[in-house]
């Protein structure tokens, strides 16, 4: 998070902006209440920061910010919810199943080969950034099984397990401004040191290679953009948000793993390198996100009315 707010407060230096940058701590809300700020760029990952918490706090101080409202954001970090909305828009996901930690594990691990089977894919149901995540072939035992939820379930109160869906990593930024949402080149993520991309292939320098545009074919091009607008709209996001897949051989194959509402933010992150990919720099990015919140301002609000009677 402190590594994207640097890149962010950067690039909107050099568009021409006044910045300050805030901690997300204790006296955040009396420095945005008495700043005299104009705009708000929430760049903080993960918990409290992208799940709505610090966007409810800014929609109470009637502030324009950057990014998805408090529901979106919500619903975004809720896997298990963010999975039913996307099924109900016709999005294809995997299979999945969510686990309470008030079951026992091995009761949860039983109904995880029993509901879904096959080569599992464990998470917590609410986190970012591979935290937390184990892979487990068909051939794991119950009791590894049990292990990987009870893992989860120290960092998160919900277990998800889906099907692993295999094939390659792909993300995919949708732009959204004056009222247009469409999606950026496609990036292919490739590990070749780790099983899949965790968080220290995602974060250690040289442990992943991102190639951008993707070399996809049209056909699988078009889907997963197609799919990652679709996705930010059915969760009703705004201004950016970026999508993850697993894409098989043909269009047919494309599966979304979540959406992310505040993705890295560095100028050598995915969204950002995909935005240049198409001939826009980082700081004209950030400028256009800053402009887009001042102009829509803060939430709408009912005007007083005074109680009949």
């Amino acid at each position: 998070s402190r590594a994207s707010a640097r890149g962010v407060a950067d690039a909107l230096k050099q568009a021409g902006h006044s910045v300050v940058r805030l901690e997300l701590n204790d006296h955040l809300a009396e420095s945005l209440r008495t700043g005299g700020y104009d705009v708000v760029f929430p760049v903080v990952h993960g918990a409290v920061g992208e799940d709505g918490s610090l966007q409810g706090l800014l929609e109470v101080l009637g502030l324009s910010y950057v990014g998805a409202n408090v529901l979106a954001s919500a619903m975004a970090m809720d896997k298990p919810i963010a999975k039913k909305i996307f099924s109900l828009a016709g999005i294809p996901v995997p299979q999945g199943l969510a686990l309470s930690s008030y079951e026992s594990a091995q009761i949860a691990a039983d109904r995880a080969r029993l509901e879904i089977g096959g080569a599992l894919v464990i998470k917590p149901a609410a986190n970012g950034s591979a935290i937390g995540v184990a892979r487990l072939e068909a051939s794991a035992s119950l009791d590894e099984i049990a292990n990987a939820i009870e893992a989860v379930w120290e960092i998160d109160e919900v277990a998800l397990v889906e099907s692993f869906v295999r094939g390659r990593e792909v993300t995919c930024g949708v732009l959204d401004l004056d009222g247009e949402a469409k999606a950026l080149p496609p990036t292919e993520i490739k590990s070749p040191n780790d099983a899949f991309y965790t968080y220290s292939a995602r974060y250690a320098p040289g442990r992943s290679v991102h190639t951008c545009p993707a070399d996809l074919g049209a056909a699988i091009t078009a889907r997963v953009s197609d799919l990652a607008v679709r996705a930010h709209r059915a969760l009703g996001c705004r201004d950016l948000s970026r999508v993850d897949f697993v894409v098989g051989e043909s269009a047919l194959d494309v599966t979304v793993l979540e959406l992310n509402t505040m993705p890295g933010f560095t100028a050598t992150s995915l969204f950002p390198e995909a935005a240049a990919a198409i001939g826009i720099s980082f700081p004209k990015l950030c400028d256009a996100f800053v402009l887009q919140a001042a102009k829509r301002g803060g939430a709408r609000r009912n005007a007083p009315m005074a109680f009949p009677g």
